[in-house]
């Protein structure tokens, strides 16, 4: 599970504030041990450099002995559901889910009445995004970008094809925008941000997303990922070579690992037409991660059905319990929290994904996953450069 006590990505991004001149959000999260925030402060520039999907046993085993390798200072643990929506959030944030309330790819909205992706602002099925069906996204997520919550100039390095997004635009504050389209882009955008400040103490968050694509695509430990990898930390390399004497800190993680999974450990749910007919709502949240919504009268017959028959693939918790557990934060949670991971969570076991499809839905099959609570999918690199 996620350790939020001082060595998660929360508390990375409470050192990062305390580092770029904000007063810490939350007394509930402390700073992250063994990362010297004072340190961190007297640098010109601090750049936050978040590879979607790279995790710490990933980077190990296919990196070992390369630029970003030599440079890891250990391992921190995602948020849960360990996932980009829920994650990219956090360091956007710098809040759990606890607080910022977004809980995974598919979230039900009950304001809006349905379930919605909660990246592209979308409906399950169809539709159009939030802003073009007159929704206000600041409605909809609404927790204080970091970005406002900082005295440092800030500046975000995002793909051009998410850059004017919903979700995006809603998250940015303050923050300046800068584009890119492919990975020698993204690093020289980097580059170009922490060199062309000026005397100005900024903080450059950079976001690469396309190792999880191929993860999702090829798998974590296909020939691709791994080759993608190494472009990865050449071009990391080259980085830190350029930005020498810049007076920057670097930091490099991600928002989360990857598993891989096989036709086996695939789970439908139209092969288990009891199971559905307990449902309220289609599931929510990941193929790792579900979160059920129980008709009226069924829970008896929903936790019946699960313990009997997906007992060796997926553990049943309340959804009540695992926010007092502690699973998504600490402390008050959103105030939508609970309506946004139903009645129950079903956290999939070993490499099993449990996925349903809606009438008309495109089906797309996922050999890398993420959103459990696997180490794989778990821990990420905490990697660091003073320059």
């Amino acid at each position: 599970m996620p350790d939020y006590q001082g060595g998660s990505i929360v508390n990375l991004m409470m050192s990062v504030i305390g580092a770029a001149g904000g007063a810490l959000p939350s007394p509930l999260y402390p700073v992250l041990p063994g990362l010297d925030v004072e340190a961190m402060s007297g640098h010109r520039n601090v750049v936050l450099i978040v590879i979607d999907g790279m995790g710490y046993d990933f980077l190990c085993r296919r990196a070992a002995g390369g630029e970003l390798h030599r440079r890891v200072r250990g391992h921190i643990t995602s948020v849960l559901p360990s996932t980009t929506a829920s994650a990219i959030t956090t360091f956007l944030t710098a809040q759990a889910p606890q607080q910022h309330g977004l809980t995974g790819w598919f979230m039900y909205f009950r304001e809006l009445a349905g379930v919605f992706a909660v990246l592209p602002g979308k409906p399950r099925c169809g539709g159009v995004s939030f802003s073009r069906s007159g929704i206000d996204p600041r409605i909809l997520f609404d927790a204080t970008p970091v970005f406002n919550q900082i005295a440092r100039r800030s500046i975000i390095v995002t793909p051009r094809r998410i850059s004017r997004s919903d979700y995006n635009l809603a998250h940015c504050g303050r923050a300046d925008i800068r584009c890119y389209d492919t990975l020698d882009e993204f690093f020289l955008t980097t580059v170009q941000a922490s060199r062309n400040g000026g005397k100005a103490r900024q903080f450059i968050y950079a976001y690469w997303p396309d190792l999880d694509s191929l993860g999702h695509e090829c798998g974590i430990d296909s020939v691709e990922a791994a080759s993608h990898l190494a472009q990865i930390d050449e071009r990391f390399g080259r980085l830190c070579r350029q930005l020498a004497g810049s007076d920057t800190f670097i930091i490099a993680t991600a928002d989360h690992g990857m598993i891989d999974t096989d036709d086996h450990s695939n789970i439908e749910l139209a092969d288990h037409p009891d199971l559905i007919d307990t449902l309220l709502l289609p599931l929510c949240g990941e193929r790792r991660v579900a979160y059920c919504y129980v008709r009226q009268g069924r829970a008896e017959a929903f936790e019946r059905y699960v313990q009997s028959e997906l007992r060796h693939c997926t553990s049943l918790v309340r959804s009540e319990d695992l926010i007092a557990a502690g699973g998504f934060g600490c402390g008050e949670a959103h105030p939508r929290l609970t309506e946004r991971v139903g009645d129950y969570v079903l956290l999939m076991k070993e490499n099993y994904v449990l996925k349903d499809w809606l009438p008309g839905e495109k089906r797309y099959q996922q050999i890398g996953v993420h959103g459990g609570v696997s180490d794989g999918e778990m821990l990420v690199p905490l990697v660091t450069a003073s320059l």
